[in-house]
C-alpha cells in the first residue's frame, strides 16, 4: 500500500517535471509569437507568450523569394546524400574496429588515428584548401564529404557490435557465413537502435550547419537553408534602395528579432517532424552503444 510519503514523492516529481516542460517550451511559444507580431509590439517589448498585433510580414519576407525554395531543396539533398554516405561509413568501419586484436591486429592503431581527430582539428585554412584542392567547392559534395566519418557514431556503433553475444559470430562461422553475410545480414538487422541513433545526428547536424555553406558556395543558388536564412536580414538592408514601395512597405514592417524568429521557426520544422518517429530508438541506441566494460 502507497504510504503519504509515497504520493508526496511522486507529486513532488511531477511538478518538478511539469516545470522543466514548461521551462523548455517556453522559448519555442516565445519565438513563435514573436514571429507572428509586428515590428512595434516586438520593439516595444510586448510580446511573451501570444502574438501581439498579428501579422505574417517576417514569414511572407521570407517565404517570397525564390532562393529559399532552392536552398531548402540543396539541404534536404544534403540531409540525404549526407546521412546516407554517413551511414554506410560508420557501419563499414565500426564493424572491422569491434573485431577482437586477435581477428584484426592493427585495430588499435586504426582506433588511436581516429580518436586524434576527435582531440585535434587541422585547422580552417587547411581544410578549406583541401576541399578547393579537390576540385569540391560550390558542389553539393564540399557540404557532405568533409564530415563523411563522424568518429562519434563510429565509436556508439562500433561499442554496440563489441557487446552483442559472441554465439551469434559463432553461429553465423558455423553455417558457412563470412564477413559480408555477417555484417549485412546480422549486426545491421541487430543494430538499427543504435543506427537510428547515429542517423539523428548525422540528420541534425547537415540541416543545422550554415558555416561550411557559407565559405564553400559561392553563389546563393548553392546555398543550404540555413545559409540562406542566416544571410536574409543582411540580404534586405543592402537590397533596400532598388525595392518597390510595396517591398519598402513589407520590410517596414519587420524588425530583426521578427525576422530571426521566422526563420529559427522555419529551421527547426523538418528535424521537430523527423525526431519523433526516431526518439524511441533514441535512448535504447545511446544505452547499447555505450562503454560497458
Amino acid at each position: 500500500m502507497r504510504t503519504f510519503k509515497d504520493r508526496l514523492f511522486d507529486n513532488t516529481i511531477m511538478i518538478i517535471l511539469i516545470i522543466i516542460t514548461i521551462m523548455t517550451l517556453f522559448p519555442i511559444i516565445h519565438l513563435t509569437a514573436v514571429s507572428f507580431s509586428d515590428k512595434a509590439a516586438v520593439a516595444a517589448g510586448k510580446v511573451s507568450v501570444f502574438p501581439v498585433n498579428i501579422t505574417l510580414s517576417a514569414y511572407n519576407a521570407v517565404m517570397k523569394d525564390k532562393l529559399f525554395f532552392t536552398s531548402f531543396g540543396v539541404s534536404v539533398k544534403r540531409v540525404i546524400l549526407g546521412c546516407a554516405i554517413n551511414l554506410i561509413l560508420i557501419i563499414i568501419t565500426a564493424y572491422p574496429l569491434s573485431r577482437s586484436k586477435k581477428e584484426f591486429k592493427s585495430r588499435d592503431i586504426y582506433m588511436w588515428i581516429m580518436i586524434f581527430t576527435m582531440m585535434f582539428s587541422g585547422g580552417l585554412i587547411p581544410w578549406y584548401l583541401t576541399v578547393k584542392g579537390l576540385g569540391l567547392l560550390n558542389t553539393i559534395w564540399a557540404l557532405v564529404l568533409p564530415g563523411a566519418v563522424p568518429v562519434f557514431s563510429v565509436i556508439i556503433l562500433m561499442n554496440f557490435y563489441r557487446n552483442l553475444p559472441k554465439e551469434i559470430d559463432e553461429a553465423a562461422i558455423m553455417d558457412g557465413a563470412g564477413p559480408w553475410y555477417m555484417l549485412l545480414k546480422v549486426y545491421v538487422p541487430l543494430s538499427l537502435p543504435s543506427l537510428a541513433t547515429v542517423a539523428l545526428f548525422s540528420i541534425v547536424g547537415h540541416w543545422n550547419s550554415f558555416f561550411d555553406g557559407l565559405i564553400l558556395m559561392k553563389t546563393q543558388d548553392r546555398y543550404p537553408l540555413q545559409t540562406y536564412l542566416n544571410q536574409i536580414v543582411v540580404q534586405f538592408t543592402m537590397a533596400n534602395s532598388h525595392m518597390t514601395k510595396e517591398e519598402i512597405e513589407r520590410l517596414s514592417k519587420l524588425s530583426d528579432k521578427t525576422v530571426n524568429a521566422a526563420k529559427i521557426l522555419i529551421g527547426m520544422l523538418p528535424i521537430l517532424m523527423v525526431y519523433p518517429f526516431l526518439q524511441r530508438y533514441f535512448i535504447t541506441g545511446i544505452t547499447l552503444g555505450s562503454v560497458k566494460e
